[in-house]
């Protein structure tokens, strides 16, 4: 049966979560369902799934490979397991990549990243979805989307279950990639830069106060 990428990007983390545990408790598999989060902004250390603690320590203490002073992470490596409980989230970990910075993620896009170099060789997150399938405009938007805070959930499903999939993502509030560009190109962005630096919490509320205000 065809398999098709269905993803969708929340300001909040979690929203993102939510999705996720109502995705499993609907019976798709977590090695289907993949989740990256700006970890500057996530709040993994403190979230919870199924009222267990996903993480006691700073999910930003393994520290990614980055250009000194620039922020700008040049390799896509996992770091140390954070997560606890159970599901996708159990597997949750730190990462740094290329464009975006550190994140908190886990899933079978997570592993496609880390896998071989490809993280730093093929663009970084926006090589990866473009390589499952998801529109390059769309694939731009949410690459720079969590570089600016935002978390992804990304979910391979076959045809039978696309429209349970897209139902239980829409439950919670996603931002429209359609805003989102026009929020950022208001501010003079194209394209996503797999160069561009990491951003600071500051640049970070900052962004989302702009889209906010459209």
């Amino acid at each position: 049966m065809a398999m098709r990428t269905i993803t969708h990007l929340y300001d909040s983390y979690d929203d993102a979560v939510s999705v996720v545990n109502a995705l499993e408790a609907g019976g798709i598999a977590h090695d289907r369902i993949s989740l990256v989060a700006n970890s500057q902004s996530s709040g993994a250390s403190t979230a919870t799934t199924g009222g267990t603690r996903l993480g006691t320590g700073d999910p930003t203490s393994v520290a990614p490979t980055t250009d000194e002073g620039a922020g700008t992470a040049t390799g896509a490596s996992l770091g140390t397991v954070i997560g606890g409980g159970a599901g996708l989230l159990a597997g949750i970990g730190a990462l740094a990549i290329p464009g975006v910075g550190p994140v908190v993620a886990a899933g079978w896009l997570v592993a496609t990243l880390t896998g071989a170099g490809v993280g730093a060789g093929a663009g970084g997150l926006l090589g990866m979805l473009t390589g499952a399938g998801v529109h390059e405009n769309d694939a731009h938007v949410y690459s720079e989307g969590v570089r600016r805070g935002g978390t992804l959930v990304s979910v391979q499903a076959d045809d039978a279950e696309a429209a349970q999939v897209e139902s239980v993502m829409n439950n919670q509030s996603r931002m429209d990639p359609t805003a989102l560009r026009t929020s950022y190109q208001s501010e003079g962005w194209e394209r996503h830069d797999t160069a561009a630096p990491a951003m600071t919490e500051a640049e970070i509320a900052a962004s989302r106060e702009r889209f906010r205000s459209l």
